[in-house]
């Protein structure tokens, strides 16, 4: 299993669950952040059609081409159900957000043989590394 540092150095493409329109919260500033150093962002989310200046996907199983890693900022009650789509998109790693816990969503990841990340931020990681696609 890869650690956090080499998911986000092996990841190009991220899709990214629950990307929030608003520029005030973490599911926004994160997502563009982590787009800004290079990675393809891909928004989920059932409410909004673009965001970053991609289209956004109602779910993970919708993505019709490959994406290296799911980043999920939804509730830790969510994250259990976003892991299986993320297992049966064929998804090879999931990542749950800061303060984001799931023993459910990590068994799940764990059987599937999936790299799993949880309570931790991509753009703590990306900085701690000093990562970028750039």
């Amino acid at each position: 299993m890869r650690d956090a540092q080499q998911l986000l150095a092996d990841a190009k493409v991220i899709a990214v669950v629950g990307a929030s329109r608003d520029p005030r919260k973490p599911a926004h500033t994160v997502p563009l952040q982590m787009q800004r150093y290079g990675w393809r962002i891909i928004p989920v989310n059932p409410h909004v059609d673009e965001l970053f200046g991609e289209k956004v996907y109602r779910s993970v199983g919708e993505i019709p081409f490959p994406v290296d890693l799911v980043n999920v900022f939804r509730p830790a009650e969510d994250a259990v159900e976003v892991v299986r789509e993320a297992v049966a998109a064929g998804a090879p790693a999931v990542w749950l957000q800061l303060d984001i816990v799931s023993p459910e969503a990590r068994r799940i990841a764990t059987e599937a043989g999936i790299d799993y990340v949880e309570d931790r931020c991509l753009a703590v990681e990306r900085a701690v590394g000093n990562l970028s696609k750039l």
